[in-house]
């Protein structure tokens, strides 16, 4: 089951994709967009709900080691991926940035520069300790699966993201 639902998502990611590739979409993609709000179903069940946006992607509010960051849920990146304006408010110096790796990308190679976040935190849940990176040329950070696979489960559904620790 965990298979088929990791399958839809990167049908979705890639649909998404190709969408960001769009000049019409990258131009609507540049004004602000509402972060999604996390429908809280209990503290007992360690469950938060996300609505997809009208392009069904699911874009929330976090705090990376303290800083608000908007995040792109994205299943297809295998690490977490900041902007180099998100990482610089997470305090991450320009200068601690080691850009000696590449990441292909839906728009091509990009320079990679590894970090390791202290924390990254969604409404109650967080995560220490998350390998990340900051990518250079990138217009939204991204939630990849160094974050996604700590959890104990994640599954989209009826354009609904739910996360569950």
């Amino acid at each position: 089951m965990r298979w088929v639902l990791v399958c839809c998502g990167i049908a979705l990611l890639c649909t998404g994709i190709v969408k960001l590739g769009s000049e019409s979409y990258l131009s609507r993609a540049t004004k602000p967009e509402p972060a999604a709000a996390a429908i809280e179903i209990g503290p007992a069940l360690n469950t938060l709900v996300y609505p997809a946006n009208e392009h069904g992607h699911v874009i929330l509010d976090a705090a990376v080691n303290g800083a608000s960051v908007r995040l792109l849920v994205d299943t297809g990146a295998s690490l977490v991926t900041l902007t180099p304006a998100d990482a610089r408010a997470a305090g991450i110096g320009s200068g601690e940035l080691v850009f000696n790796s590449r990441a292909s990308t839906a728009n091509g190679f990009a320079r990679m520069a590894p970090v390791t976040l202290r924390e990254i935190r969604i409404g109650q849940l967080s995560i220490y300790d998350v390998p990340a990176a900051v990518l250079e040329n990138l217009n939204i950070s991204l939630l990849g699966m160094s974050f996604l696979n700590r959890l104990q489960s994640y599954e989209m559904r009826e354009g609904k993201l739910t996360i569950s620790w």
